[in-house]
């Protein structure tokens, strides 16, 4: 089973890349997609700080989940868009075991 560390140090340089183009190519339509950037971008920076250790990203997760409808990837989004969201999934499940 992979840990939450393993697969943030997989993920997150293609989420880093992948959550600023969706940002670009999907904000106007879909404005979530600047808060899963920003909550992108705290989760990296506690994980970072918390090495080796697991962080405390309880309450980014809920936000997340909130966000994204636990992770429901809209019609008219892009396989990056998707992507993310299938990231964030994943993560999200491999930190909440």
């Amino acid at each position: 089973m992979t840990t939450y560390n393993e697969l943030a140090d997989k993920q997150f340089e293609k989420l880093d890349l992948f959550s600023k183009a969706i940002t670009r190519a999907h904000g106007k339509n879909h404005p979530e997609a600047f808060q899963v950037r920003e909550l992108f971008e705290t989760i990296a920076q506690k994980t970072e700080q918390a090495k080796p250790e697991k962080p405390n990203l309880d309450v980014e997760f809920d936000e997340l989940r909130d966000v994204t409808d636990h992770y429901s990837i809209p019609n008219d989004v892009c396989e990056t868009y998707a992507a993310v969201y299938e990231m964030f999934s994943q993560l999200d499940e491999a930190y909440t075991k």
